[in-house]
Formats: C-alpha cells, sequence, structure tokens
C-alpha cells in the first residue's frame, strides 16, 4: 500500500514539472515585446550602412565617368571592401605615413603624378618585403626581369627591388613608358598590374581605348578602381570612420647614409661597430639579401645607418680603436 502511494506521489511531481517546463519554454520562445515607438537604441546596436558615392573621382588628374552605372558599381564594390575590411585599412593609415613621405619627393621630381603612391600601397600594403606568388617583391612589386630592364640591381647578394628610393625611380620609368605610349594614366596603371601585352591585346579586341571602356579580368578589372578608392578613403579617412590618432601612425625612423665601397665579412658585426643590431641594420636596407656583402667589384652601396650612428662614425679614429670591436 505504501509503495502505491509514493508512486502515485512520484508520478504526479514529474507530471507538474513537466508542466512548468513546457510552459517556460513558450514563454521563452515568445516573440519580444517592442519598445515604445517602435524604435531601437542605436548607441547599443552595431549598424552596416551602404555609403555615398563621390560625385566625382579622378585618378591623377583624369576623371573617372563615375556617373555610368557599371563605373559606379565598380567603385562602390572596392570603397565597400576597404572600408570595411577595417583593420586592413587602419593599418594603410598608419603605414602611409611612413612611406609616403619617401615616395612622393620622388614621384613628384620623375615627373609622375602623386596618385601612383596609392598604386604602391595596394601593390605590397607597404610590407617593405611582400613577395607575391609570381615571384614580384618589394614596394612596387617588381618582376626580376622588368626590375633589371629598369636599372635595378637583383643577384643573390643584393635586390634592389627592395630598395624603397631606387625602386620607385624604376617604377617611374616604367610608368612614364606606358602613359607615353597609351596617352594616359590610367592605362599605365593598368598596364602596371596586366602589363603592356595584356593590355595593348585587349585595347586592339574590344576596340575602344578607354580603361573604363574595357571587360578585363578580375584583377585588373578591379585594379585602378580599388587605387580610387583607397585614394578616397585616406584622403578623407574620418569620414569613413576611421580614427587613427597621431600618436598611433607608424612614424618616419631618422637615419643617416652611410658609403661602403668594399665588402662586409659579417653584417652582425658590422651592426655591432655602429650601434645597432643584425635585425635592425636588415630592415633599414632590406635589399642587402644575405649576411655577407662580396662586392668585389668594389661598388659603393649606400647603407641606412640609425640616426645615432653618426656619432660613432664622427668619433676620432683613436677612440674607434679603443671602442669599437673589429
Amino acid at each position: 500500500m505504501k509503495v502505491s502511494f509514493y508512486t502515485k506521489l512520484l508520478s504526479v511531481s514529474v507530471a507538474v514539472v513537466a508542466i512548468v517546463l513546457v510552459s517556460q519554454l513558450f514563454i521563452h520562445s515568445s516573440e519580444p515585446v517592442t519598445q515604445s515607438g517602435n524604435t531601437i537604441n542605436k548607441e547599443s546596436s552595431y549598424a552596416i550602412s551602404s555609403l555615398d558615392i563621390p560625385l566625382s573621382i579622378n585618378f591623377a588628374g583624369e576623371e573617372a565617368p563615375i556617373k555610368r552605372m557599371d563605373v559606379k558599381e565598380s567603385f562602390d564594390r572596392e570603397l565597400l571592401v576597404n572600408t570595411y575590411w577595417q583593420s586592413q585599412t587602419i593599418l594603410f593609415i598608419k603605414r602611409a605615413n611612413r612611406y609616403f613621405p619617401i615616395i612622393e619627393p620622388i614621384l613628384k621630381e620623375q615627373g609622375v603624378p602623386d596618385d601612383f603612391k596609392y598604386l604602391s600601397l595596394i601593390e605590397s600594403s607597404f610590407m617593405p618585403r611582400a613577395k607575391s606568388p609570381a615571384g614580384a617583391v618589394g614596394l612596387w612589386q617588381f618582376m626580376r626581369t622588368t626590375a633589371r630592364e629598369y636599372g635595378l640591381e637583383v643577384s643573390k647578394e643584393v635586390d634592389e627591388r627592395y630598395h624603397i628610393e631606387k625602386s620607385t625611380i624604376a617604377a617611374c620609368k616604367y610608368l612614364k613608358k606606358m602613359q607615353e605610349h597609351y596617352g594616359s594614366w590610367t592605362l599605365a596603371a593598368a598596364a602596371y598590374n596586366a602589363g603592356r601585352t595584356g593590355v595593348n591585346r585587349q585595347l586592339d579586341r574590344q576596340k575602344v581605348d578607354s580603361y573604363y571602356d574595357l571587360l578585363l579580368g578580375e584583377e585588373t578589372g578591379r585594379y585602378v578602381y580599388r587605387i580610387l578608392a583607397i585614394k578616397e578613403i585616406l584622403s578623407r579617412p574620418e569620414h569613413y570612420g576611421f580614427h587613427v590618432k597621431a600618436e598611433d601612425l607608424y612614424p618616419t625612423i631618422d637615419v643617416i647614409d652611410y658609403d661602403i665601397k668594399s665588402g662586409v665579412k659579417n653584417f652582425a658585426t658590422f651592426a655591432q661597430k655602429y650601434g645597432t643590431t643584425y635585425k635592425e641594420l636588415k630592415d633599414l636596407n632590406p635589399w642587402l639579401r644575405e649576411a655577407y656583402l662580396t662586392n668585389s667589384n668594389k661598388k659603393t652601396y649606400t647603407l641606412k645607418l640609425p640616426k645615432h650612428a653618426e656619432e660613432i662614425i664622427n668619433k676620432p679614429a683613436e677612440a674607434k680603436k679603443d671602442s669599437l670591436p673589429e
């Protein structure tokens, strides 16, 4: 009799618990109550917005036909991608503060429009040791053959494709040649990506003379639009939501030029001699590809050394002999 009573009590208890659980399930799965006025608290919400397209855009002074729907959509794509790829674009802004001051004077001196600094940025993300799967390297992503054609030394020990100033000059020579051929800086930029032969083939096939009228492959078809988008964002970063404090920008590095006319047996020892490290020396001179330099031709190479090395260089000979390792 007792067993039967407890069994019934247990059954009733289980039933009550089941009813409570089911009722809670329906309560918590019901539609949320809308706040009065049907408004959302914007301060606590993450909103993604479309972007206004500028009324006019240009590359190197050449207006893009932004009112055309195909051009507008292509530009809109790159503007959205680069605005909402926030981490990369913030890095672009930070690195540009370091490398634009190096590149801009060279472009001006060589007679190449300032906008081509954005081409270098999208080519390498301003990573001096950047290397593509195809083997293009440096800030301007030169291939070996083209680099040599435009005066850069490329060998086992020295690869001037990684030399910022010299590769910028070489890029200017190439771009001026392309502009002379096409009569258009925009097509010169396209040729920098696809090559002169590739662009010529498409111009002949499609019977047009403008980049914006060409049907191109994915990479080259997006290339100029990406430059335009990066130019737009970096020209007005706060308008696109990028707020980077001045102290967070990557600074230019204070260096001195130091000429060497002989070989260097060991760059680690050399760096120590001038108050720096092997890593810092190679970061300042990424075109030095080995831990030594043979220089059998006794060529003059100009190395960059940290500013404080100037004190060591200017020491009297006797003081150097006493304080510097061989």
